[in-house]
């Protein structure tokens, strides 16, 4: 039996699966399938519904010749609660103890309720320096983790590794600490993820309510379409200047302008903290909707910061020729698998 795990993204729309192989710094994809998620997706707690989403997942394996039973997932952010906190220096012991007091501050549910882990991402040599350690704290609903360990399991998977949707973003497509500051936005189906890159490292992160899903809707109700429509508008026109790209724009731009006002409060958070001799150099785009006609050139006018769209296959170094096109030219939707089908090889 293959044990090597391969990362499963579940979106609200489509799912994604990736299964790497060789080793850090020299991946090569063993497989890479996409496969459409069930109407009710994960939202169900119908055993009817869960037993759909896993017959899904079980099929899209089958398609995709994915036979390992290990998979390494993502919790949407948009239901978990993620933060960046800073903390005198502290043992291991003292900080495991620690860190239900600032739960307690970040997270709005009973502790009981929830399953914490945290993250130490940086650690000052001893506290003489008066700087102090920095922590991502994650705190995950442990009805969300549970039905997500119940619905794998009817597809015969074993969960290898739970994390976040930003953390898996981030992992394909900054390397190193030579990376440029940068500020990684994924547009999710339902949410956007917004993470602060500093030295090659997460300083800050957090979602909102708002992704692919809006700018259909919007499209759907601007011009009387069925959602099914709007979407091959958005996917066709996106934001582009030119012809009908203009008038789908207009009905896009106010979802848009909402994700850049957020990007502008984190460059703010981002220059008071570290000074104005800090400065985020580019905006990574993530997720299905990076592709969108024009999107980059949006973001980059609205920030005045240059905006690149995330490609984890090349960055990776991974040889695209024998991968379908539509995959290729997609690339950004699959970060977050790509991410996750690395985690083993940190």
């Amino acid at each position: 039996m293959n044990t090597r795990p391969f990362g499963l993204e579940i979106g609200a729309v489509t799912m994604k699966a990736v299964w790497l192989s060789g080793e850090k710094g020299r991946f090569s994809i063993s497989a890479i399938v996409q496969a459409p998620t069930p109407l009710k997706g994960m939202l169900s707690e119908s055993p009817f519904d869960q037993e759909t989403m896993a017959q899904s997942i079980k099929q899209m394996l089958m398609q995709g010749k994915i036979t390992t039973p290990y998979v390494n997932i993502a919790l949407p952010d948009s239901q978990v609660y993620t933060r960046v906190i800073e903390i005198p220096l502290l043992s291991d012991q003292e900080l495991a103890s620690a860190i239900y007091w600032e739960a307690e501050q970040y997270i709005p549910l009973p502790l009981g309720s929830v399953t914490l882990d945290w993250t130490v991402l940086d650690k000052p040599a001893n506290s003489n320096e008066g700087k102090k350690m920095q922590v991502l704290l994650v705190g995950a609903p442990t009805m969300l983790l549970n039905k997500y360990q119940k619905i794998l399991a009817l597809a015969g998977l074993t969960i290898n590794v739970v994390e976040t949707e930003i953390l898996s973003t981030i992992r394909p497509i900054i390397q190193g600490e030579h990376n440029p500051d940068s500020i990684v936005v994924h547009i999710g189906d339902l949410s956007t993820s917004f993470a602060i890159i500093k030295s090659g490292g997460i300083v800050f992160s957090y979602s909102v309510a708002t992704g692919g899903v809006a700018l259909v809707r919007s499209i759907a109700s601007d011009f009387g379409v069925s959602v099914a429509q709007a979407e091959e508008y958005k996917n066709a026109y996106g934001v582009s200047k030119h012809g009908v790209g203009e008038k789908i724009g207009k009905a896009t731009e106010p979802i848009l302008m909402s994700i850049i006002t957020e990007i502008k409060k984190a460059l703010a958070f981002y220059a008071q903290k570290y000074g104005k001799d800090s400065v985020i150099q580019q905006i990574l785009l993530s997720g299905g909707n990076a592709h969108l006609p024009g999107i980059d050139i949006f973001f980059a006018q609205n920030c005045g910061i240059e905006t690149v769209t995330a490609n984890p296959i090349s960055q990776l170094g991974i040889d695209s020729s024998l991968l379908p096109k539509q995959i290729i030219d997609k690339a950004a939707d699959f970060t977050i698998a790509f991410g996750l089908g690395m985690r083993e090889y940190e």
